[in-house]
């Protein structure tokens, strides 16, 4: 049996998350989506499906197949990238596999199991987001059924939902063994040890307190938690994560290579990440590579305690959820003192400057905010420039793949950037003009 992983038109609600990643791609947990489901079937041949504009970086990245209708060479289950693993969904995949099926969950898809032979003649179906329209092409070869009991994710504050409880569940899969850090003996546990893993390589200094009453915590290789920090479980750290005296709230999920000062509290940071000083980021989802100036600090709660609205697709939608902070794409900063406010959502590269009150609910990408103004800022060059230095200081190097991709990317996103700084413009120019008149 091949395991393939598409993605459907429902991306677009991850954006800006998902400008640079394929769904499936998306950590929540101990680790990305599509890892979680790869495991369930190790002997399983992998094979991946995302947007053109995506497949050479993510390719690399996996060393699998992406975007090849050749290497669906027996039966095949495509399963939507926006699922969650569960028993119920080795129940569904076990009924459907060897047959010609397309399993929907509330008219959604949620996997197609399709036999070889058809595979090859309908692959290229799933080389672009699955739509309503384009499922219909399995209209008369494949049998529609409905099914029920499966997660299947819909916007991006389902990952900050669901990850706290992965975690509890996921902890076993990493936790192997005897822990083989280093815990200072002045380190403090509360609740079972059995808790808490801490890798090899890994020192926690004297003062650290250590929370595990309310969920586990894994700390990842080569990481290090400074005196006077407070870590509360259910917790996941990756691999070289340096934590400065921070207090690590319930419910965070940090990928490889951050570094985290401050308060923190049910966030998810996918990786590479520094948010070294102080400032408070909760119930948020940060991308890779971006830098949270000193003092930034996100908003989750409104004074009215009513549900928060998100810009998704060009409009705000309410997402029925009083506690609800930012959401962060791939090389974007903010500088020192940035204040965000309640469900911000900021695009890719993208660089907000504090400007003395809460930013504005939506900043899209490769755009400056500064001085209330929106302007497309140094431009595309440089912004990749930049990108080239700060990965350089992790040891990692830009590819010439994701130059490709930003430089795309930067087209895609090029009309809804520029409305909001010709709007900008506008209004400076009619306060000028007001200004001019006394």
């Amino acid at each position: 049996m091949n395991l393939a992983f598409f993605e459907d038109d429902l991306y677009e609600n991850f954006l800006p998350l998902t400008y640079t990643r394929p769904v499936y791609d998306l950590r929540c947990g101990i680790d990305e989506l599509h890892k979680k489901i790869c495991r369930v079937y190790p002997e399983a041949k992998k094979v991946y499906f995302t947007r053109d504009y995506l497949a050479p970086v993510f390719a690399k990245k996996l060393g699998a197949p992406v975007n090849d209708v050749d290497a669906l060479d027996d039966d095949t289950v495509f399963v939507n990238g926006r699922l969650l693993p569960s028993e119920r969904l080795k129940e569904v995949v076990q009924q459907f596999v060897g047959k010609n099926v397309v399993a929907l969950q509330d008219g959604q898809p949620v996997l197609i199991s399709l036999k070889s032979g058809l595979c090859r003649e309908l692959g290229d179906l799933f080389l672009t987001p699955l739509t309503k329209d384009s499922l219909l092409t399995l209209k008369g070869k494949a049998e529609f059924k409905e099914v029920e009991g499966l997660t299947l994710l819909e916007y991006p504050w389902d990952l900050i939902e669901h990850n706290g409880e992965l975690i509890k569940e996921e902890f076993s899969i990493v936790a192997k063994g005897e822990p083989e850090g280093e815990i200072d003996e002045r380190a403090v546990i509360y609740g079972d040890p059995k808790n808490l893993y801490v890798a090899k390589g890994t020192f926690i200094e004297a003062g650290v307190v250590i929370d595990v009453r309310e969920g586990p915590i894994y700390i990842g290789e080569d990481s290090y938690v400074q005196t006077i920090s407070r870590l509360e479980g259910p917790s996941y750290l990756g691999r070289d994560n340096r934590i400065f005296g921070a207090q690590i709230r319930e419910g965070c999920s940090f990928g490889d290579v951050c570094r985290i000062g401050g308060e923190v509290e049910e966030t998810i940071i996918q990786g590479y990440t520094n948010k070294r000083h102080l400032g408070f980021v909760g119930h948020a989802y940060i991308g890779q590579w971006v830098n949270l100036g000193a003092l930034t600090t996100n908003s989750d709660l409104k004074n009215d305690y009513s549900s928060v609205q998100i810009y998704i697709k060009g409009k705000f939608i309410n997402s029925g959820i009083t506690k609800l902070g930012c959401f962060i794409g791939d090389h974007a900063k903010t500088s020192i003192g940035c204040l965000l406010n309640t469900g911000t959502v900021i695009g890719v590269m993208s660089n907000v400057l504090a400007s003395g009150e809460a930013s504005p609910k939506f900043i899209p990408s490769f755009c400056w905010y500064f001085r209330n103004r929106f302007s497309k800022g140094w431009g595309l060059r440089r912004m990749i420039d930049t990108a080239r230095v700060v990965m350089s200081r992790r040891g990692v190097t830009l590819t010439e793949e994701e130059i490709k991709l930003y430089e795309e990317l930067y087209e895609i996103t090029r009309e809804e950037r520029e409305k909001l700084i010709r709007r900008s413009r506008g209004k400076l120019r009619r306060k000028q003009e007001a200004d001019i008149k006394g």
